[in-house]
């Protein structure tokens, strides 16, 4: 019923969320460019010039490449970039040795690998209709690896405490993303996940309750972002399904 009602708008509001956060993050260079060049120049002792360089990419690529996702045009090409902004990003501000936002940029990487998936034409041939070729497209893995690689998200809300709402928030979840993973009642257990982790995101990342000379606001704010990129991803499995490598494409065949 819900896809029914929503079924014209969904797959376009998943694309405004999946690139929300490097609309946010793009946007954010501009307006904080002397900021990250300096930190940039600190970190790496790189000079000017190129830490210039690396923040007119990131400027320039998140910004371009949301433009092209949003008007539909050229979009593989956008996503790769994209991926190529992540890899970027992980190595300059040193993700790569934090496991909670690498596990995070992994999850967002899930979420271009759907939206790479849902803009790849499938190839017709005379055998587009044989299972065995249809399951063996590279269209159904980037679907299957952008649902493994989501659920990394969750992975980061765990929390190891004796706390009755922890334990239970812990069972739920895992349960949920186990689904969504093996890809069995995946858009009920998508849809689920993407109410629970957008009520998490509103309570947990309020940065517009912060001042926004304090350095919390802004890593609430990409916290806040970054989640509703992977709400997006979530809404994506929604609206198209888990896809050939799942358990619910092969009930069909039982």
């Amino acid at each position: 019923q819900f896809l029914r009602v929503t079924k014209q708008y969904l797959p376009h509001v998943a694309r405004l969320c999946l690139i929300s956060t490097f609309l946010e993050d793009g946007i954010r260079m501009w307006f904080q460019w002397s900021e990250q060049r300096d930190y940039i120049d600190g970190t790496w002792n790189c000079g000017y010039f190129l830490a210039s360089v690396f923040v007119f990419i990131n400027l320039f690529g998140q910004l371009s490449g949301c433009i092209l996702v949003l008007s539909r045009n050229f979009v593989q090409y956008a996503c790769i970039g994209l991926f190529g902004i992540i890899a970027l990003q992980t190595i300059a501000y040193s993700i790569l040795w934090d496991l909670k936002f690498l596990m995070r940029n992994l999850a967002l990487g899930g979420g271009l690998l759907l939206l790479l998936a849902e803009s790849r034409s499938e190839g017709k041939s005379m055998f587009a209709g044989v299972p065995t070729m249809r399951e063996s497209s590279p269209k159904q893995y980037m679907q299957l690896g952008g649902r493994v690689l989501l659920v990394l998200m969750f992975m980061t809300l765990l929390h190891f405490d004796m706390n009755f709402f922890y334990i239970l928030q812990n069972i739920v979840g895992t349960a949920l993303i186990i689904l969504v993973a093996i890809g069995f009642k995946t858009k009920l257990a998508a849809l689920t996940l993407v109410i629970w982790l957008f009520g998490i995101n509103i309570y947990f990342n309020a940065f517009w309750t912060v001042p926004t000379y304090k350095p919390m606001h802004d890593f609430l704010k990409y916290d806040f972002f970054q989640t509703m990129s992977v709400i997006g991803g979530l809404l994506l499995v929604v609206a198209l399904g888990p896809g050939g490598v799942s358990m619910d494409e092969k009930k069909k065949e039982w």
